[in-house]
């Protein structure tokens, strides 16, 4: 059967820019698998999503006229209800084949058609048909129906439009944006369908102002991206259009040898002077604003603008945000990683004179900056100090209090981390800088853009004379604010960020504030994940139960103490990240089930297990401690470590307890010196004795005496293997 491509369109008002990618994939790739369902795009078709400001669009290949007719094996109902004990047809079987369109004007013959399988009880009765396949007409009605149906819309609009009938009026349409267009085409053909109360034809608008034609007629379903390119001045694809803003980012950028600001959430953390283009595309590819400008232009101009350098006396980050957020602008970075006074604006139009767009765009950001300079000149009136009374009027939680409860709950936490870590001068340090970190949530320039919370404290802190450490420790609270986020830089900082994310979860736990499902509010998945990353990179010398007992009692009675449930939810998270970081499974929980306390520990024990694996002997060991640990399981009362020489009856008991006595002193130094490789390794002799006690020692004997010697040997042997990792979690 003959095919053709397909290309179909909806032309709309200007979508909201946040969703047009997720709706240009929904559109097409719902299309594609409504044709593919019904056998009018075969197995070899693909489809191409076409998105922009304007317009939703699918381009498929290889699409029939007419999907293949299709034979149908139904069945029917059992053999005993259907057929009399003569074999005749029963009502029942009359009444479903003629429901099914079979003819039973002869009512043997209709049976004579059927087939019968099964034995016994289960045989029935099956009807043999064949389906016409859909046509384009009717499937492509279906499937677009049911695509604009299964959109995910943010929000629904209501418009009417004038009916078409003799009588005037208006009819109610729901969807995303008032339609305006409708393009089917199979091949050269309109395909005659209707969808929001139009009607399929072959031409759709193209750019507001810049198309050189108007309507612009598709001549063929493949010339749809081309002639909307050429007539239309449009470019149609986002993944195209996207490419061409990058592409046009990085040739202005260089070419005033400046470097493009990108979020550090997709940086690796080297400077953009020492990315290639190729790796600066794949960065902007991922970039939220290069996205969402994406979704707003048909076919982008990228312009050069700037502003009086007097405005980068502000803070640099507050100038970045209001450009970006506010205006959707490019800052520009010097070599050094200084903001410039020069941006980028990626504008829809490309006039021949484009002075008044980019005076334009200059006007607009003047007061915006204008606004970030007062609010820091503002804010700089009054140090940081003089607000932290203020954060008693602030509401945090109504269980937990307010900011100023908050503060005074983490400043107790940082200061008892810090005297573990520093003594009484980073103590001092600690509680200071706990104190002023919250105070810049009542600065005008952090009620403008939350975002910089944290970042304003440490400006302020400086300005206000406290020195780098102080300064530092203030900014750096928040971190890690994400995955792949540095974490904070000096000691001070650690200990007020590890008591700010402590505190949130300990409160929220406290007063079952729990995640659920893709939930969680208060972001504990992440800062528990800030929790272990700073107790694992920093390597620090701190027990997790301990903290928990540390930050638990500052609360007083407005919570009951979660460390278990917390415990368990912390441990939760280092194993996931462990396993991302590329460590098996087996590996992880052979850790982690010992519950280590010094989360510094974790990568050296796993980097044991790796090691102890690939040992020979590992495989027998691991077996041999998993059963070892069952039978512990299984005896009576608690069995102690301990054994007595003189029971030791059986050669292979004696050979396993002497070489306990020469390998476990060995084990326990090298555990002792933090050495965990050789720890485990150190064991390895044990597997000869160990297997020959099994062979030829009974635990469960006879004698209460010699029983009881045995499982303390087996506890004593127990003990010395699992120090690191359990290993019975390696046995296979």
């Amino acid at each position: 059967m003959t095919t053709k491509n397909l290309l179909v369109e909806l032309f709309v008002e200007e979508l909201p820019p946040k969703a047009l990618k997720k709706l240009g994939d929904a559109f097409a790739g719902v299309l594609f698998d409504q044709l593919k369902a019904m056998g009018l795009a075969g197995a070899d078709a693909e489809v191409k999503a076409y998105a922009s400001p304007r317009r939703l669009a699918a381009h498929v290949t290889n699409v029939s006229a007419k999907a293949e007719d299709q034979a149908v094996q139904q069945k029917l109902m059992p053999v005993s209800v259907g057929l009399t004990v003569d074999g005749l047809a029963t009502p029942a079987l009359l009444k479903k084949l003629a429901s099914l369109g079979a003819d039973v004007s002869d009512p043997a013959a209709a049976v004579a058609t059927l087939k019968r399988q099964g034995e016994g009880k289960a045989e029935a009765l099956f009807y043999d048909s064949l389906v016409t396949g859909a046509t384009l007409d009717v499937g492509l009605q279906k499937a677009l129906d049911e695509t604009i149906r299964l959109l995910p819309i943010p929000k629904v609009m209501t418009y009417q439009l004038e009916t078409d009938c003799e009588l005037p009026g208006w009819s109610s349409v729901n969807f995303v944006r008032p339609a305006h267009g409708l393009v089917a085409l199979h091949g050269d053909t309109v395909v005659p369908v209707k969808a929001l109360g139009l009607t399929a034809g072959n031409a759709t608008q193209g750019h507001r102002f810049e198309a050189a034609k108007s309507p612009v007629v598709m001549a063929h379903a493949d010339a749809y991206a081309q002639t909307l390119r050429d007539d239309g001045a449009v470019i149609a694809s986002y993944e195209e259009r996207s490419k061409e803003i990058i592409r046009q980012l990085i040739a202005k950028a260089r070419g005033l040898r400046c470097y493009l600001e990108v979020e550090p959430t997709f940086s690796d953390g080297r400077p953009m002077q020492d990315l290639t283009a190729v790796e600066i595309e794949k960065i902007l590819l991922e970039n939220a604003l290069v996205q969402e400008v994406t979704a707003l232009v048909e076919r982008p101009n990228v312009l050069v603008c700037q502003f009086e350098p007097e405005f980068l006396e502000v803070p640099q980050e507050c100038l970045i945000l209001t450009m970006k957020a506010n205006q959707k602008y490019f800052p520009l970075l010097d070599a050094q990683g200084k903001l410039t006074n020069q941006f980028l604006v990626v504008s829809n139009i490309s006039p021949a004179d484009a002075s008044a767009v980019t005076g334009g765009n200059e006007r607009v950001v003047r007061p915006r900056l204008a606004d970030a300079k007062f609010f820091f000149d503002q804010d700089r009136k009054r140090p940081l100090e003089s607000r932290v009374l203020g954060l008693a009027k602030v509401v945090y939680h109504n269980k937990l209090g307010s900011q100023g409860e908050r503060v005074e709950r983490v400043s107790a936490i940082a200061r008892g981390i810090a005297q573990q870590l520093g003594g009484d001068a980073l103590a001092r340090q600690a509680d200071q800088a706990a104190l002023l970190a919250k105070a810049d949530l009542l600065t005008d320039m952090v009620g403008e853009f939350p975002e910089l919370q944290g970042i304003m404290g440490g400006y302020y802190a400086r300005h206000d004379g406290l020195g780098s450490d102080i300064a530092e420790a203030i900014e750096d609270h928040y971190k890690p604010r994400f995955a792949g986020d540095e974490l904070p830089r000096n000691a001070v900082g650690v200990c007020v960020a590890l008591a700010d994310k402590l505190e949130t979860l300990v409160g929220m736990f406290g007063i079952g504030n729990l995640p659920s499902g893709d939930k969680d509010p208060f972001a504990l998945r992440r800062h528990a994940l800030g929790v272990v990353r700073m107790l694992i990179e920093k390597d620090l010398p701190l027990d997790l139960k301990a903290l928990l007992a540390l930050a638990v009692p500052v609360f007083g009675d407005k919570i009951t103490d979660p460390s278990a449930a917390l415990s368990d939810f912390i441990y939760d998270r280092l194993s996931g990240s462990l396993r991302e970081q590329g460590y098996s499974a087996q590996e992880v929980d052979a850790v982690l089930a010992q519950r280590p306390q010094r989360l510094g520990e974790v990568v050296r024990r796993l980097a044991a297990v790796r090691t102890f694996a690939a040992l020979p002997e590992a495989p027998a060991l691991a077996a041999a401690n998993k059963r070892v640990g069952n039978i512990l399981k299984k005896a009576e009362g608690d069995v102690q470590p301990v054994v007595k020489p003189e029971l030791l009856r059986e050669a292979a008991e004696a050979a396993l307890h002497a070489a306990l006595a020469q390998a476990a002193p060995k084990a326990d130094a090298a555990w002792a010196a933090g050495d965990y490789t050789a720890s485990l390794q150190a064991l390895a002799v044990l597997k000869t004795p160990v297997d020959a006690f099994f062979d030829q020692v009974m635990v469960n004997a006879d004698d209460p005496a010699l029983k009881a010697n045995r499982l303390g040997l087996l506890a004593t042997l127990h003990q010395a293997m699992n120090r690191v990792a359990d290993l019975s979690r390696l046995a296979a």
